[in-house]
């Protein structure tokens, strides 16, 4: 079957436990991986309403949203990758490190990845810690090894599985199918608003941004979240967090 019509992790693959969009969980995982603690992720309670995006902290430097994967999404999806070749990118001057998805559930840790990868965010990454070791080894690989690199990095399944086991619900099975899926947007150096998926066939550039814009600006909420909102068909489980500075 080919990726654009499925691009999900093949069955028997490695499998995380899903990841709650819980800032607290999502920004201690981070830190113990290696990002500064300068850096946190923070709820979004309204992309509509300017009064309650005012509590995030700017400039937002990546916002993950979650989605149900509908029909209708699954259809604007296959269409748009359809024509759209594989994505090999890779070496320093790439203009975005992304990472294709072969861990099941594992979507919530992508989108943290893409997160703290890219954009200024980078510059927050500490040295000699996992993520900094991950990001530096990961920078010349193409996507399938930079995949397998993911897979074989311990501290990524240990932090992962702590962080998911203590969400306030209760966690699914690694094994069961999910109907929820992360996406993340950061804006690069450049100016460019980049939608990041590991389920996609690679990173899409979605427009570019003025200086004094962010994930959060009107220009780049329009491109991004709100499409996926108007393919919800009335399915309101959509939530956003965002990864800006932080408030202690």
């Amino acid at each position: 079957m080919s990726t654009t019509t499925n691009p999900d992790p093949a069955p028997g693959s490695l499998a995380f436990v899903p990841l709650e969009a819980n800032p607290e969980l999502m920004t201690s995982l981070l830190h113990k991986l290696g990002l500064s603690k300068g850096l946190q992720i923070h709820d979004v309670y309204s992309i509509t309403e300017p009064e309650l995006l005012a509590f995030v902290p700017r400039p937002a430097l990546a916002l993950l949203l979650v989605f149900p994967v509908s029909a209708a999404y699954e259809s604007a999806r296959m269409a748009e990758d359809a024509g759209v070749p594989e994505y090999d990118g890779k070496g320093e001057n790439e203009p975005v490190l992304w990472y294709k998805q072969t861990i099941r559930n594992a979507c919530g840790l992508m989108g943290l990845l893409h997160a703290v990868s890219n954009g200024p965010a980078r510059g927050f990454v500490e040295p000699n810690t996992p993520l900094h070791r991950l990001i530096t080894a990961s920078i010349p690989l193409p996507p399938k090894e930079r995949s397998a690199l993911l897979e074989r990095t311990p501290e990524l399944a240990t932090a992962h599985q702590e962080a998911a086991s203590q969400g306030a619900t209760a966690a699914p099975d690694a094994q069961d199918d999910v109907d929820l899926h992360y996406v993340c947007f950061v804006k690069t150096e450049d100016g460019t608003l980049w939608e990041l998926d590991g389920r996609r066939k690679g990173p899409i550039a979605r427009g570019k941004l003025d200086a004094d814009e962010d994930v959060l600006s009107e220009k780049a909420l329009l491109w991004g979240p709100l499409k996926f909102l108007e393919r919800g068909g009335g399915d309101m489980r959509f939530s956003c967090v965002a990864l800006a500075g932080s408030l202690e």
